[in-house]
């Protein structure tokens, strides 16, 4: 496969840097440390997997010949991940009473996917850019989803064990102010790069 490399690149680059997903499983390591977030660990992997076959589909490559589409999704995945940096500012709180009751279940974090554009855009590009032109495509097809998933696991995963592994440090109310503080930028940031660049339906983003 001589796209294997490439793609494992890609894979790398777009699942360990700062993103939506990552942020929110470093908040829920924080919150209920990594054992209780492991089913929102395991809802974005397999998420992902699912969406990047959905667009292997076609709806990618519908969703991409609709400008209204691009716009509507990257309205409803602003207002969403606006509300999740809203919620989250008890996270990192030393008052375990003003943090949330329950971490984000499989089935959540695995829906939250079909609203982040940043995922939508690396699904299209993966099996647009990614997926050899032979036969079978299932097989082609599959063959970018296990690269995906192999690579996505460990990447968001660190993001839940560095949370976890914060715990005790935030319980100290200096250290929780200045984490909150850089968690909301980078929530901002990843809300504005939604809308900055290019002009695809769903604009280049840096990473999930």
């Amino acid at each position: 496969m001589e796209t294997l490399l490439p793609l494992a690149g890609f894979a790398f680059a777009s699942s360990i840097t700062p993103g939506p997903n990552n942020l929110m499983l470093s908040a829920s390591g924080i919150a209920f440390g990594l054992r209780r977030t492991l089913p929102h660990l395991a809802g974005v992997v397999a998420g992902f997997e699912v969406l990047l076959v959905v667009c292997a589909s076609g709806v990618g490559a519908l969703v991409g010949a609709f400008p209204a589409a691009g716009f509507a999704m990257k309205a409803i995945g602003s207002g969403y991940l606006l509300y999740l940096a809203w919620s989250m500012r008890g996270v990192f709180s030393p008052d375990v009473a003003s943090r949330p009751s329950k971490p984000l279940t499989f089935v959540e974090a695995a829906l939250f996917q079909f609203v982040n554009p940043k995922a939508w855009l690396m699904a299209i590009t993966a099996v647009s850019v990614f997926v050899p032109p032979r036969e079978p495509r299932w097989l082609a097809v599959a063959e970018v989803c296990g690269v995906f998933g192999a690579i996505n696991l460990p990447c968001v995963g660190a993001w839940a064990v560095v949370g976890a592994a914060l715990r005790r440090s935030l319980a100290i109310e200096r250290w929780a102010d200045y984490f909150r503080l850089v968690v909301g930028v980078l929530m901002l940031y990843a809300v504005a790069a939604i809308w900055v660049g290019g002009d695809s339906p769903i604009a280049p983003m840096p990473a999930p």
